[in-house]
């Protein structure tokens, strides 16, 4: 019986930190990375990548269609769910936490204690609407 892969998981491979590729996101505020570990997350199937967002930087109240898993890697993720962004009301996920988002949801994001990383796991296609179309990047640059 022949298994069908996903893509770029037919093979084996290792990703080690120092080859992880960072690249500018336009849907993300300057200086923010997004680094594509496994997975084609502009299209349909399960895809991984790395966020990471330098210390005091804000993600404005924003939403994915899809459903997604967050792990993370390092610093402190700061999260709070709402149209509105509240600094009072984000809620502190070190290291190691697992944060399930179901899609749809209304949030945003700090980098309130310094840089953090996180693992974003889901099912394509990748898609990020902001509440505000004035806090959207793509938005601002153009």
């Amino acid at each position: 019986m022949t298994i069908k892969h996903q893509p770029d998981q037919a093979d084996f491979r290792a990703i080690l930190p120092e080859q992880i590729d960072w690249k500018p996101f336009p849907a993300f505020p300057c200086g923010a990375r997004l680094a594509v570990m496994v997975g084609r997350p502009a299209e349909p199937g399960p895809y991984v990548v790395r966020v990471k967002v330098p210390g005091d930087t804000k993600l404005m109240p924003h939403k994915h269609p899809e459903d997604r898993i967050y792990t993370v890697m390092s610093g402190v993720f700061y999260i709070g769910l709402g149209e509105v962004f509240d600094g009072d009301k984000v809620q502190a996920y070190p290291p190691g936490s697992v944060v399930v988002l179901p899609g749809e949801t209304w949030h945003y994001h700090w980098a309130k204690s310094g840089e953090y990383v996180t693992q974003v796991s889901a099912i394509g296609p990748l898609g990020l609407e902001y509440h505000d179309a004035n806090d959207d990047p793509r938005h601002q640059r153009a």
